[in-house]
């Protein structure tokens, strides 16, 4: 075999490979196909997961997602009914249902996503303007859970009982949505708001009215926080008081006792000895006057002198004598 002849066969081959490529298509379990031929539809979708076969290079098949999709939009500024300005983050979960509805309206789910902006924000637009703002934050009537400081960080108005509730207000929106979407050949199952909270501008007050309450609330602990411990020192201080001068009697009784038996020994002492007890009393007040360093001037009558002038001073209290130094 001549080389063109090789050549012409490998191009053929090459061909062949080619057109049976474009010919076959896959659609897995989560897939569903649209067939179009020069951009236009070619009958219905193709559901069912396997090979199939389309005529090559003049049909296009077009894979959609059959599963649940999300869509998640945007915070929009929505003004209520009460005319509180607010941001709303909604959610939803949507499935292409109708391929070939969906590929004639929207052609890909980049458009489709688009398209959910448009309906859903506008209908939760709708919805939430229709409202006071305590209707779309709280879901049923139960009571506040009150602390000490609930009357005066909650409102008056956030106290009063809802008639619809969050929960209908979000399944209002999807009956809504619900009635727009299948012209699109979309199915909507849910739609939930994701955060709802004041826009930047309220805010900021906010934050400086929960701010100077918040400081109020602690000025008023402080207070009596204030007035707890003066309360405690004061008794503290009575107390004190008491056991100070409880102290004090006990104290004096002790050493009123003290004296007294000191005083009943001298006198004991006294009384057997009395030249003995003058002699003591005298050598302590030497111990407690007198030092190295001391010089007394002292006349040579004075009683105190007398056991300095002699060794039998106390036997002679008559004669005094003049010791050497």
């Amino acid at each position: 075999m001549s080389g063109r002849s090789k050549v012409i066969l490998a191009a053929f081959a090459v061909l062949g490979l080619a057109t049976l490529a474009s010919a076959l298509y896959t659609v897995s379990e989560t897939e569903q196909v649209i067939i179009t031929q020069f951009g236009e539809p070619m009958g219905e979708a193709v559901t069912q997961a396997g090979l199939h076969l389309k005529i090559p290079f003049a049909q296009e098949a077009n894979v959609f997602d059959k599963r649940w999709l999300e869509w998640n939009g945007n915070a929009n500024q929505v003004p209520t009914r009460d005319k509180k300005y607010i941001g709303v983050e909604t959610y939803a979960r949507w499935r292409i249902a109708n391929p070939l509805l969906f590929f004639q309206r929207l052609r890909d789910e980049g458009r489709a996503q688009s398209r959910l902006d448009d309906i859903i924000d506008g209908e939760t637009r709708n919805v939430i303007a229709s409202h006071d703002l305590i209707e779309a934050v709280r879901t049923t009537n139960r009571a506040f859970e009150k602390g000490e400081e609930a009357e005066d960080i909650m409102e008056a108005e956030s106290m009063r009982q809802i008639e619809l509730g969050r929960d209908k207000i979000t399944r209002l929106i999807l009956e809504r949505v619900s009635h727009v979407v299948p012209d699109y050949g979309i199915e909507l199952v849910d739609v939930q708001i994701q955060r709802i909270n004041y826009i930047e501008s309220v805010q900021a007050k906010v934050f400086d009215r929960m701010i100077s309450e918040r400081k109020r609330i602690a000025d008023r602990h402080r207070s009596e926080g204030q007035g707890k411990s003066a309360e405690v020192r004061g008794k503290k201080e009575r107390e004190l008081k008491v056991i100070e001068s409880e102290a004090y009697r006990k104290t004096q009784e002790i050493m009123g006792r003290g004296d007294a038996e000191a005083t009943s020994i001298y006198a004991e002492a006294y009384n057997r000895n009395r030249e003995l007890y003058r002699f003591l009393k005298t050598m302590e007040t030497y111990h407690s006057t007198i030092d190295k360093e001391s010089w007394l001037v002292l006349s040579t009558s004075t009683d105190v002198f007398r056991y300095l002038q002699s060794q039998n001073a106390a036997g002679n209290p008559g004669k005094p004598t003049v010791p050497n130094r």
